[in-house]
């Protein structure tokens, strides 16, 4: 079943539930008023007759007292509402209005009627409403038929049943409104991911939805676009990483049979021989780089965690690259004699390399000098490095520490991309930037322990 049919239908079971109960609830509640209100209305009237009752006791004192029953007349004042006059021994004096006949002062009843007349008088028959009262003569009791109460409660209940009704239709209808307006961006959404399993990442399309929906519409959309770029950028490196093979495998191959055949001879062939070894160990720093990157990404134990002195790696890294900076002709400034000892929890040797990326990274693109500043803020240790540079190209920013991207004069591409790796497995954070005054701004933060 459709989920728009499962709301559709639960809505509408718990709607009829409501109003099932709603309605047994009013009817008990409408016939509890009606049934107070109507002996309210008994009291007042058998209080009225009583008094009228307490008037005619002084004419009366010089009548027999088996003439008495005739001589005080019970007449209810409105329609449907019944009186019992009884004397002090229960006997029955009057009855109104009266169907009996008057025998020596007393109203002559068969046995069956006066049992029935006698548990109205005592409140056991549940079809009639009674009031008692004290009078003078003896006790006066009102009655009315529960029937008349139930006919208007009937007609007050199917009034407000209607009501109901026509209110929960309203309702449903409403509600199959919204469920279809909430649903239908689910089902577009639902559409946008069949492409994506499709493989159709530059096809899918933003879902304008809001609030939890139109979250999961925007990250279905930055997901599609985040694939659709490492598919581009996958491509485009194996496009690049084939020629990168290709152009050191044609070296390789081109000197190999030249020395097979005789073509270099004396100094050629150990020229030959150095470019063979150059290209191999081009060849090899390739794929080590992928390898790396790949076991960074799938395997736990390539990461050796021990305690790592911040301070000893900054200096270690500047002296591996005091060769390429002297052949470059660029000075380096380090920044980091006052800051206190820091101790991280890190693969020595895959931070070593990841921190010899950046800087060599910035080596490759300054013109004469290279900073690196180091600070403790906020309990963390911050490494910046800078350049004086032409900077990232705006464009790249968002990208620049993806694997297969790389600059203008990048190499593989797969160098950001392993210190990102390697840093985050260390609990930190890289950032990339431009300074204000131009040139590359790499920033690293670690959570020191000591």
């Amino acid at each position: 079943m459709k989920l728009v049919h499962q709301i559709n239908l639960a809505f509408g079971i718990a709607l009829v539930l409501v109003l099932a109960v709603t309605g047994i609830v009013i009817h008990y509640v409408l016939l509890d008023h009606l049934i107070g209100a109507q002996k309210e209305d008994l009291k007042a009237m058998s209080s009225e007759m009583t008094a009228s009752l307490k008037k005619e006791l002084i004419p009366m004192s010089g009548i027999p007292a088996n003439e008495i029953s005739l001589a005080v007349p019970v007449t209810p004042s409105y329609s449907g509402i019944s009186a019992i006059l009884t004397d002090n021994t229960g006997s029955i004096i009057t009855v109104a209005p009266s169907s009996y006949e008057v025998k020596k002062g007393a109203i002559a009843v068969t046995s069956t009627e006066a049992a029935s007349v006698q548990k109205i008088r005592d409140g056991d028959d549940k079809n009639y409403i009674t009031v008692e009262k004290v009078t003078p003569q003896g006790k006066l009791t009102l009655y009315t038929p529960m029937s008349k109460v139930r006919t208007i409660e009937q007609a007050l209940l199917k009034q407000l049943l209607i009501i109901f009704g026509t209110a929960g239709l309203a309702m449903l209808l409403f509600s199959l409104f919204i469920t279809k307006k909430l649903i239908k961006p689910l089902i577009r959404l639902r559409d946008e991911l069949t492409k994506v399993k499709e493989r159709r990442f530059a096809d899918v399309t933003f879902i304008k939805a809001g609030g939890e929906i139109g979250s999961v519409a925007k990250s279905v959309y930055d997901m599609a676009g985040e694939l659709n770029r490492f598919n581009h950028v996958q491509k485009q490196f194996f496009q690049n990483a084939s020629h990168e093979l290709k152009t050191p495998l044609m070296s390789i191959s081109g000197y190999a049979e030249g020395i097979r055949d005789g073509v270099f001879e004396g100094e050629s062939v150990r020229k030959g021989l150095d470019i063979i070894m150059n290209e191999s160990a081009r060849l090899k720093k390739l794929v080590t780089e992928m390898t790396l990157l790949a076991k960074l990404d799938s395997e736990e134990d390539v990461f050796k965690s021990e305690e790592v002195c911040l301070q000893d790696l900054l200096t270690e890294t500047v002296e591996r690259l005091n060769p390429l900076l002297v052949k470059k002709g660029i000075t380096l400034h380090a920044e980091y004699g006052d800051m206190p000892t820091v101790m991280l929890c890190a693969d020595r040797d895959k931070l070593l390399q990841a921190m010899l990326n950046v800087v060599s990274n910035a080596v490759r693109y300054a013109r004469h000098h290279i900073y690196i500043h180091s600070e403790i803020r906020e309990g963390q240790a911050v490494i910046r490095v800078s350049d004086d540079g032409p900077g990232i190209p705006e464009d790249l920013l968002p990208y620049l520490f993806h694997r297969f991207v790389k600059g203008k004069d990048g190499e593989s591409g797969l160098g950001l991309a392993i210190s990102r790796a390697i840093i985050e497995r260390c609990g930190g954070l890289i950032q990339a930037g431009n300074g204000s005054g131009g040139g590359a701004v790499i920033s690293l933060q670690f959570p020191g322990i000591t």
